[in-house]
């Protein structure tokens, strides 16, 4: 099994705009075959060195997540996180 972490910052830190991320995220589970597992939380902490919010993906394989990431569901959800990231993503891949 292979375990997809990332982290997200967001230029608009409201509630309510962390929340239709999270909505737009959380809309890929069950339209993604190789996608085995999703979850997704908001930070409750809102420090300043806090992201708001975490993805966790899991895949059966290597192979599998990057089928993951040029589905066409995947590639919508790319799209929304360039408009409201500020800056760039962080992510972890281990084998779990």
């Amino acid at each position: 099994m292979l375990t997809h972490v990332v982290f997200f910052k967001l230029k608009d830190r409201s509630p309510e705009a962390i929340e239709v991320t999270k909505a737009v995220l959380t809309n890929m589970e069950g339209k993604i075959p190789v996608l085995k597992h999703i979850e997704v939380g908001t930070d409750i902490l809102h420090l300043e060195r806090s992201y708001d919010i975490a993805l966790i993906t899991k895949f059966d394989s290597l192979d599998d997540l990057k089928v993951y990431d040029t589905h066409p569901v995947h590639e919508q959800v790319k799209a929304h996180m360039k408009t409201v990231l500020d800056g760039t993503s962080i992510c972890v891949d281990f084998v779990s």
